[in-house]
């Protein structure tokens, strides 16, 4: 099984999709294996988008996600990244396909609500970032798992 991290970004907590947007991506069959509400510390979002450091919209990416809280969910399951990311859609909102979170209820790029892990490295790594381990609860089976798994 593998895992990502899936943030549901300010804009989106701020407009009450947040509901929504974990009920498509369990009943896309991802488990939930750890979840909180919190506030990115201006330390933590310069970590989690350390990649983009030396781009032009570093600066902006970090004053968006430590401007109000974030749900920051720990998803298990089979090819979880790429089931997670296309359930997500596009990075540009207006590119994104109807019934992705994105193309659903998405307009700017800069405003488009989810991210997700983009390989299982990085879900890996990112899920470290914001979980301690004590906080997940992987092994544990659903009654469902055996008509989302074979």
């Amino acid at each position: 099984m593998e895992r990502t991290l899936i943030i549901i970004k300010p804009d989106a907590v701020q407009r009450g999709l947040t509901g929504e947007i974990i009920k498509r991506f369990e009943q896309r069959g991802l488990k939930i294996i750890g979840m909180k509400l919190l506030r990115v510390s201006r330390d933590l979002a310069e970590k989690h988008y350390d990649v983009h450091r030396e781009r032009p919209f570093f600066a902006g990416l970090v004053a968006y996600i430590i401007s109000a809280p974030v749900v920051v969910m720990a998803l298990e399951g089979s090819d979880a990244v790429v089931a997670a990311r296309t359930t997500i859609g596009a990075t540009k909102p207006s590119e994104a396909a109807a019934g992705t979170i994105r193309g659903d209820y998405g307009l700017e790029i800069g405003r488009n609500l989810v991210h997700g892990s983009d390989s299982v490295e990085n879900g890996e790594i990112e899920i470290a970032n914001f979980f301690a381990e004590s906080e997940l609860c992987g092994g544990w089976a659903r009654a469902v798992d055996g008509w989302v798994f074979e």
